[in-house]
């Protein structure tokens, strides 16, 4: 039995976690985290036996996966504590700095910890995250779109993020357009990665949604997913929540185990 803790469990994203957890064989919901929560499982639906925690200092080690969907300014100190505490994480919230992640990637290989860090746990954000890797060794000039709701604190979403430096990261810099601009993320309501343009859109009505567009001589090819209903991360979710213990240190995207 998986002894899973839900960081973040009031959410929308946690709500559908917590179904997911419940409904799947092998798995147990033992322990619940959120900074503004009260100590009341009858007013969350939480099973009694599920522990509920405010702060970080009341939590112990007996869980086995910290699954997070918290915030972009918790989430560093939150896989922190996870790792400390010999949790395996897997996090699904976005917005971390390079620099944490690098932290954390250095933490983890001394504990010898397995954890995931998802930009996105959709099925289709993952596969065009790795068609636009494909994409870029041919088309090295491209420009990334992410749509998502009105509420999503960070912009660029991570996937986005990710992709830019996948197809950074595959193209031919010297075949590509030359371009002035430095790079310039702050909101990124449109700003370049390594030279690649990424725009954050934030619209009501909308879930998560990416497009990237790469253009050639007389020709152009456009890469599309939609993230409809949030319940299409959860299969990815499980994914990642029955194999991190199989690691033995911390990776960045779900296509790492798939």
């Amino acid at each position: 039995m998986i002894k899973v803790l839900l960081a973040g469990f009031t959410g929308s994203m946690g709500q559908k976690a917590i179904n997911l957890i419940d409904t799947t064989k092998g798995m147990e919901l033992s322990g619940v985290y959120s900074p503004h929560c009260v100590q009341d499982n009858a007013k969350y639906d939480l099973a009694s036996q599920v522990k509920i925690y405010n702060s970080l200092d009341q939590i112990d080690s007996n869980y086995d996966v910290w699954v997070d969907f918290t915030q972009p300014d918790a989430v560093y100190e939150n896989t922190k504590f996870a790792i400390e505490h010999d949790i395996h994480p897997v996090i699904g919230t976005s917005g971390m700095k390079d620099e944490h992640q690098k932290e954390l990637l250095k933490l983890a290989q001394t504990k010898q910890l397995g954890g995931i860090i998802a930009p996105n746990f959709g099925l289709s954000a993952v596969l065009l995250m790795k068609f636009a890797g494909e994409a870029a060794k041919y088309f090295p000039d491209a420009e990334v779109i992410e749509m998502h709701h009105q509420d999503k604190k960070d912009a660029p979403s991570g996937t986005a993020l990710n992709t830019a430096k996948i197809i950074s990261a595959n193209r031919d810099e010297d075949k590509a357009s030359k371009d002035e601009n430095k790079d310039n993320l702050s909101g990124s309501r449109g700003g370049t990665y390594d030279g690649v343009h990424v725009h954050a859109v934030r619209l009501p009505g909308y879930v998560a949604h990416e497009q990237v567009l790469f253009g050639g001589a007389g020709e152009a090819l456009t890469l599309r997913q939609d993230s409809f209903d949030r319940g299409s991360f959860m299969k990815g979710v499980k994914v990642a929540i029955e194999k991190v213990a199989d690691l033995d240190h911390l990776v960045i995207g779900l296509e790492n185990i798939l």
